[in-house]
């Protein structure tokens, strides 16, 4: 049996936001969860090893709300910082964040509904706005460059609990680990594919990991 980390009531959505060096930028990523037209959630930073502001930063929201929670650990990598966050959550829905992204204000709103309204579902993924280039690397010929609408977005990933943990997370791959979860996913789990273009992707941020490959 899971226990409880909060006294009162566990959160209804767990959003997880894996970060390393991103403290001239997390700000962005953090205010959109806090201005959320939804309230029922909590936020877990999962800093994987900064060595810049990341954690004065943080603090200063670990101050106010206490629907934050913050780890650190060495570097590790995202896969493995996103799946700390996973074991870490107490969300009857899991969701993500990119620490260079952002939300728009009913992000969580849009989803917790479309979930209620189709329980059949077990995990949706996309909706998604893109700021700057759109085209990434192609995992199957990296020489090859392929529209990210044809692409998997993690960000925007939003499921039951049970998909997460019956799939044991994701795995430490070097690149598109979120097309590797979604392609396990779809054999066990109902997954559909949304368009509320609620999830704003940037693409523009100079240490971009797409561009890292």
């Amino acid at each position: 049996m899971e226990l409880p980390l909060y006294k009162k009531t566990n959160p209804s959505v767990s959003v997880i936001l894996p970060t390393f060096n991103r403290g001239y930028v997390i700000d962005r990523a953090i205010n959109s969860v806090v201005q959320q037209t939804y309230k029922d959630w909590e936020l877990i930073i999962v800093d994987d090893g900064s060595t810049d502001d990341t954690f004065e930063i943080i603090n200063g929201y670990i101050e106010k709300f206490d629907n934050f929670r913050f780890i650190k650990h060495s570097n590790r990598r995202p896969p493995l910082s996103t799946n700390t966050g996973i074991q870490a959550s107490c969300g009857k829905f899991l969701t993500f964040l990119g620490s260079d992204d952002e939300y728009k204000k009913e992000h969580l709103a849009i989803r917790v509904s479309f979930m209620e309204q189709n329980r059949n579902v077990d995990l949706i993924h996309g909706g998604v706005e893109i700021v700057g280039n759109p085209f990434v690397k192609d995992k199957n010929d990296l020489s090859r460059q392929i529209h990210l609408s044809d692409c998997i977005i993690g960000g925007t990933f939003f499921g039951k609990r049970k998909v997460f943990f019956d799939l044991e997370g994701f795995k430490n791959i070097n690149y598109s680990e979120d097309s590797d979860f979604y392609e396990r996913a779809v054999l066990k789990f109902k997954v559909q594919k949304v368009g509320f273009p609620t999830y704003i992707y940037h693409r523009d941020s100079p240490d971009s990991i797409c561009d890292r490959v």
